[in-house]
């Protein structure tokens, strides 16, 4: 029986040897994008819901994305519908329609400005809490 057991010892030994746990991008694969192709990507989630009164509306968006998005990224925009939820702090979940934001940006003081300018516009003129902002180095190519 032990004998067995250590036949099977052996094979699964051999089995794992071949699983690895993934690794880090090498420095040389975050290096290889050319200078010109790295970019910011910055996706800005904008929840639809205001604490008191009526959802913000389809044509409130727009407005939002026409008059205060649209002049500070002319280069280009892509939004999403989404659906987000998050734990309140009386323990439930809350749900809400929401929008998806995502800009493409060089890393510079002008977008990170225009990005902040934006938050805090949805935030004073939608009564929201917060605009939840995930940055992530990108590649680009055209």
């Amino acid at each position: 029986m032990t004998l067995k057991m250590g036949y099977a010892a052996i094979a699964l030994a051999f089995a794992l040897s071949g699983c690895t746990a993934p690794t880090q991008k090498s420095a040389a694969d975050t290096q290889s994008c050319k200078a010109d192709n790295q970019m910011q990507q910055t996706t800005l989630y904008f929840g639809l819901s205001r604490p008191a009164g009526k959802d913000i509306t389809p044509q409130e968006w727009q407005q939002f994305v026409d008059n205060d998005v649209t002049p500070r990224f002319r280069d280009g925009l892509t939004v999403l519908d989404a659906r987000g939820q998050w734990l309140g702090n009386d323990g439930k979940v809350a749900r809400e329609q929401s929008k998806a934001l995502m800009l493409i940006h060089g890393k510079d003081a002008q977008s990170e400005s225009n990005i902040e300018a934006l938050r805090n516009l949805y935030k004073s003129r939608f009564a929201q809490e917060s605009v939840m902002r995930v940055d992530n180095p990108v590649c680009v190519q055209f």
